[in-house]
């Protein structure tokens, strides 16, 4: 129970991190998001290994990484499925779009909790299945008045649940398991930009240091959360690791409207507020068990 606990706490601080992240990209507008996973991939590997390094105290035996196949090949599968819902993600960070990123991370609850329950086998409880209910209404309740499906957002989820699931299956330490994610990249992140050097078509190189930099500090601005999440997502049940994954999205929707000024309708009022209803009985219902 107390393991729970535990990661229940590294899953709030993780996605509190995450969720302000759109403070940091503000400062990249319009940025080539191709060269941001690169570089992000490269600046990463370094900075795992001394994240881990300070962590556990030990420096990580590369060697015996990389003769785990099973492991590794998951690594790289969890590596490429980040990649793909942190492209989707920074572009409509950079884009300002921040309230696809925070659609997409309402969404996501909705693909883990799935997850959870039909391939994990997971049990929901009843706070937990009218939540669902609520968010699953949101959604549909935009769908239909927008007339489209949200393929940022939607991109966003699927493939941050699939990492999640990738997560659970690996057995290095979680220390372990971020290095490889990127350390396996990081030959193709780095022949990318160096065709895009020669090319003489690279953002990167042609920014001034000041934007250099906050590219680079993208690095430490993504691993951050990921090293609470790789600990959570170990001890938490999938279920109630998506449902705490509202936070996350609230932060960004919050962002949104009182920070960066984006458009807000009753469309997406009535939407988000479906989603709200259905936490409040989760908290509820949370809050009821926790008395008794």
């Amino acid at each position: 129970m107390k393991a729970i606990q535990n990661g229940n706490t590294m899953a709030a601080i993780s996605f509190t991190l995450w969720g302000l992240l759109p403070l940091y990209y503000h400062f990249l507008p319009n940025a080539a998001t191709d060269e941001l996973l690169a570089v992000r991939i490269l600046s990463s590997v370094p900075l795992a290994i001394v994240i881990s390094r300070i962590i556990t105290g030990r420096w990580p035996d590369f060697r015996w990484l990389i003769q785990q196949k099973r492991n590794a090949l998951l690594s790289l599968i969890a590596g490429l499925l980040m990649s793909v819902s942190w492209c989707a993600f920074v572009w409509a960070l950079t884009n300002e779009r921040v309230m696809d990123a925070s659609l997409g991370f309402f969404i996501s609850p909705l693909t883990m909790i799935a997850l959870g329950v039909l391939i994990l086998k997971e049990r929901l409880s009843q706070g937990q299945k009218i939540a669902l209910i609520f968010a699953v209404l949101g959604l549909a309740y935009s769908i239909f008045h927008f007339g489209e499906l949200p393929i940022i957002a939607i991109s966003m989820a699927l493939f941050f649940t699939l990492y999640g699931w990738a997560k659970r299956e690996i057995r290095y330490e979680w220390s372990q398991g971020l290095i490889m994610e990127n350390l396996l990249l990081a030959p193709i992140a780095l022949i990318y930009m160096l065709v895009k050097s020669i090319d003489h078509s690279s953002q990167f190189s042609d920014s001034d240091y000041a934007t250099q930099a906050l590219f680079i500090g993208s690095a430490l601005a993504t691993l951050l959360p990921l090293v609470f999440y790789s600990v959570a997502i170990r001890v938490t049940p999938m279920s109630n690791v998506g449902l705490m994954q509202y936070i996350e999205p609230s932060i960004q929707f919050l962002l949104a409207i009182f920070v960066f000024a984006e458009p807000f309708n009753h469309v997406k009022a009535t939407s988000f507020g479906l989603i709200w209803l259905g936490l409040a009985f989760l908290l509820y219902e949370s809050y009821r068990l926790r008395k008794c």
